[in-house]
């Protein structure tokens, strides 16, 4: 008998990806949300975190998933430039969590099981609107009745139209939370995107690309230890790299197009993996936009590498493959890992495909390095913490620490992100959009042994497709990255951290403090 075979129907199992048949199932758009009523001029929405049941394959069981409003991805917030909202995160998760929790991390060691708060990724917001990993709430009955709930956060949508997306922040859980399923999309749209010919609604489609592990009957699957003897379990490991790649929450989906020009919001949502991400056949695409908005000119790319919480603005066009099918692919030796989701060139074409891919698409903000004020070293190094496992950290200090970074309100400021260790960090800053200056190789032996920074070739510009507004940067090892950024509309304390989540909660992050100087009044 074949063993691929039970009943003469094939055999899948949910965990073997190479049981799995791909592109089965379509791809899934995930639903604008609807605000729920206006209140003080300003739209209001409640969104609530549910576990509820979802199917990731139409040949897997159903899988439990935490997601807001139930749903994963959750709802995808559409908001208007300069016009501000209001947003209810409401907790009706369990009180206990079905992914294995560390409680010797810090966050988790003497508080609720599960907590959650919501941090708008890439948001200019205030910071009791930011999702602080310590801001957390608990389900309302949660803790003898208690109501641990927060605020009502307001986002004032003061920036550049853009790819947002919201995620689960709390410390200590937010590897969890998210792969759980707490993750959505937020775009923020303004009057001169309108006015350029972009491909729009049914041709603008958001893709968020995450990767997972399943157990043989359908669930998520989690590592409870590292692949190393470790005295604590569960316990935090030092990366999680699934097997199986899921698109819009659906296993190497298929999407339906016409012969046209399709515009592509792609979000990089996993915990550790990264995307160096093509065409199958090779063609070229246009890349519009990076996480802080679109460009001053379209880029023509073959691929562009998205590390976890980076995205970009892309346009395919299909115009030239009427029939055919082409397969959305990954830089991976792994052939279930290599391939994202497919292409199927096979509607008919509607109407004259009217959009365009304009040369010039958004006026160029300059912030220049003369404008900087300050610069920073800050170093991104590896030790061992107390259960000899190994951790991450940003300037030799833990995220109890008190705040180093000190930024002036309306201060411009360069950071040079030292990379010690041996592979790359996505690093995360929050409230500010940044430009990327330039990566530059130094003399790692001489900065361990004595602490000089001493470079050993010349600055390396940014790569083509991150010269756009970014708030998460790809910190190469062995190379410096500078980054600068303008800290201004806001004050008080906000964080930055690694992207990797695991790197995350085991304390690769960082409070900093943004401060302004109370001045009285003069008559």
């Amino acid at each position: 008998m074949d063993e691929n075979y039970i009943n003469n129907e094939p055999y899948i199992d949910p965990s073997d990806p190479s049981t799995v048949p791909k592109f089965v199932d379509e791809l899934p758009i995930p639903p604008v949300i609807k605000f729920s009523r206006i209140v003080d001029g300003k739209l209001y929405y409640e969104v609530h975190m549910i576990e509820s049941r979802h199917c990731f394959h139409k040949c897997f069981p159903k899988t439990t998933i935490w997601g807001y409003d139930g749903m994963y991805p959750g709802p995808t917030f559409e908001v208007v430039r300069d016009q501000s909202i209001l947003v209810k995160w409401i907790n009706d998760l369990p009180f206990k969590h079905f992914l294995p929790v560390d409680r010797t991390l810090h966050g988790a060691i003497d508080t609720p099981e599960v907590r959650t708060v919501v941090h708008l990724h890439g948001a200019n917001v205030s910071p009791d609107s930011d999702g602080s990993p310590e801001a957390w709430f608990t389900n309302y009955y949660a803790l003898a009745g208690k109501q641990f709930e927060r605020k009502v956060y307001e986002y004032t949508n003061h920036q550049q139209a853009t790819t947002l997306w919201y995620h689960d922040h709390s410390l200590g859980t937010t590897r969890l939370n998210v792969y759980a399923g707490l993750a959505g999309f937020y775009f923020i749209r303004d009057t001169l995107e309108e006015k350029l010919k972009l491909p729009m609604e049914e041709y603008e489609i958001p893709l968020m690309i995450q990767d997972k592990s399943f157990n043989k009957d359908g669930s998520l699957f989690y590592p409870e230890v590292p692949p190393f003897p470790v005295p604590v379990r569960p316990s935090v490991v030092p990366a999680f790299l699934g097997n199986t790649i899921v698109v819009n929450g659906k296993v190497w989906p298929h999407f339906k197009v016409e012969p046209r020009k399709y515009r592509f919001r792609i979000l990089n949502a996993s915990n550790t993996r990264a995307y160096t991400i093509s065409l199958s056949n090779e063609q070229d695409f246009y890349q519009i936009g990076t996480d802080g908005g679109l460009l001053t000119n379209p880029i023509q790319l073959k691929s562009i590498i998205l590390e976890p919480a980076e995205r970009t603005d892309i346009i395919i066009d299909f115009s030239n493959l009427n029939g055919k099918s082409i397969t959305l692919v990954n830089s991976d030796t792994n052939p279930n890992t290599s391939v994202i989701m497919e292409f199927r060139v096979i509607l008919p074409l509607k109407e004259e495909d009217k959009s365009e891919i304009p040369e010039n698409l958004y006026p160029t903000e300059h912030i220049e390095e003369s404008m900087a004020e300050k610069a920073r070293d800050l170093t991104l190094s590896a030790t061992t913490d107390e259960y000899g496992r190994p951790m991450l950290l940003l300037n030799n200090l833990m995220w109890h620490d008190p705040a180093t970074e000190k930024p002036e309100f309306d201060s411009i400021e360069i950071w040079n992100l030292i990379n010690l260790t041996t592979f790359p960090h996505p690093i995360h800053v929050h409230l500010v959009q940044f430009k990327i200056l330039d990566r530059r190789p130094f003399n790692l032996q001489l900065y361990q042994d004595k602490g000089i920074l001493e470079y050993t070739g010349p600055a390396i510009q940014p790569r083509e497709y991150e010269r756009g507004w970014k708030d998460t940067v790809r910190t190469d090892p062995g190379m410096v990255t500078r980054i600068i950024m303008h800290f201004k509309d806001h004050s008080g304390d906000y964080v930055w951290h690694c992207h990797i989540l695991e790197h995350e909660d085991h304390d690769m992050m960082r409070p900093f403090r943004i401060i302004k100087d109370c001045k009285p009044i003069m008559d």
